[in-house]
């Protein structure tokens, strides 16, 4: 899935099995056979954000070409969900290949990852919220491959416009609240961003909730906290200072800040890239999402590099997810379209070369990680539908929703 913007309406593993008629193992018990050439050919499948993310994997795909010897094929996924979950139907699933943390557990249930975290000497340079992610009754699987965090960027042309400085960057939901409304009119929206709990989930945390316990065995949707977050989110909306990226006619809240229509947005990382291809010439300045009721918070995100458990490359496959997780490789690919490096030591190094995403580097420390449970993405999913008319319905009862929803998904353990 491209990181600027979660898909709506998610595609399961599940309901394309259904359609397939095949089962959930993906082959059941049978050993695949491995190949033991000296060189084999790796087919990887990514879900990329843009042109500069294709072209930095091909590259990083061609590097490791002759270092190794073996042959790599790149594909990007028009479909990624679709596309891997038909491959495992059929039993052809590509290598290597980019895993949403939506998805992953889904897949590691089905068996159709290979987890190899055993094979990786240095895996706790990963980030310990990051591992926990990619992690499958107590085995890490497979290695984040980066890293995202939401902070709040700002169009300084419309900030200075407005008469605003730096010392009125919001640092609270009431300062948030008054900028937004000084910065709207003459069609301009204060703040703009997506439909999604993928971004407005950063207020129910900001309030001191969110969906699950920690362990994710437990609801904790339908908390007084959540209601306050998404009740703020409400009042924005129905002021008019605030309003969804597609209520602006633009697709997410880069395009909306790149072309005057949004003052501020919630966005990850992956802005720097968005804006550097399509909008160069827009002046904007990134800094922490406003604290709330409970303090700082906001959401992290990330893909982990798949193997397949029915390839018959698997020992090569592992070896080139090694390369493509090198600190050195993370850096590149942090250089080529703005992801941060999942390493702690490439992060740190990260910082230290890209200072203007200091507000996203500094998020890591108090990011909450997404709901990872078979099954929940089409809970997610149906939550995602009814935030869209957030402005006209009671807060409660989406969350009623999400809560009833959440508990019939747990207690099937699906």
């Amino acid at each position: 899935m491209a990181p600027r913007t979660a898909t709506a309406a998610l595609v399961t593993c599940a309901a394309l099995l259904a359609a397939t008629g095949c089962s959930s193992s993906f082959g059941g018990d049978k050993e695949t056979q491995q190949d033991t050439g000296a060189k084999q050919h790796l087919k990887v499948l990514i879900a990329t954000s843009g042109d500069a993310e294709t072209k930095a994997v091909k590259e990083a795909a061609a590097a490791y070409e002759k270092r190794s010897g073996n042959k790599v094929t790149v594909e990007a996924a028009k479909d990624m969900n679709q596309q891997l979950a038909q491959s495992f139907a059929g039993h052809r699933p590509p290598d290597v290949f980019y895993v949403n943390s939506d998805q992953f557990a889904n897949y590691a249930k089905g068996g159709s990852l290979y987890p190899y975290g055993d094979k990786i000497e240095d895996a706790d340079d990963f980030a310990e919220p990051l591992r926990t992610s990619f992690t499958y009754d107590g085995k890490l699987v497979c290695l984040p491959k980066d890293t995202s965090t939401l902070a709040l960027a700002i169009n300084t042309d419309l900030w200075k416009k407005a008469g605003l400085t730096e010392k009125d960057y919001p640092t609270s939901w009431d300062g948030l609240r008054k900028v937004a409304a000084k910065l709207t009119g003459d069609g301009v929206t204060g703040l703009v961003t997506s439909d999604e709990y993928q971004r407005l989930g950063v207020f129910m945390k900001q309030a001191g909730g969110w969906i699950t316990d920690p362990k994710q065995t437990k609801m904790t949707a339908d908390s007084a906290k959540n209601a306050e977050g998404l009740g703020f989110v409400r009042s924005l909306l129905r002021s008019g200072s605030m309003k969804y990226a597609k209520q602006v006619d633009t697709s997410w809240g880069g395009e909306a800040l790149g072309k005057g229509k949004a003052a501020m947005t919630i966005e990850g990382n992956w802005l720097t890239g968005g804006m550097k291809l399509d909008y160069p010439k827009v002046k904007y300045k990134v800094v922490p999402l406003p604290a709330g009721p409970a303090g700082k918070a906001t959401l992290a995100f990330s893909n982990c590099w798949g193997v397949a458990a029915e390839s018959s490359h698997r020992s090569a496959a592992v070896d080139l997810v090694k390369y493509l997780s090198s600190g050195e490789r993370q850096l590149k690919f942090a250089d080529g379209f703005g992801v941060m490096p999942s390493r702690t030591s490439a992060l740190a190094d990260y910082a230290k070369q890209a200072p203007d995403a200091k507000a996203w580097v500094d998020a890591n420390s108090y990011a909450q990680g997404p709901v990872t449970v078979a099954g929940f993405d089409k809970v997610l999913s149906q939550f995602n539908t009814q935030l869209q008319s957030l402005r006209t319905t009671d807060p409660k009862k989406i969350l009623a929703d999400l809560q009833r929803n959440g508990e019939q998904t747990l207690a099937k353990g699906d």
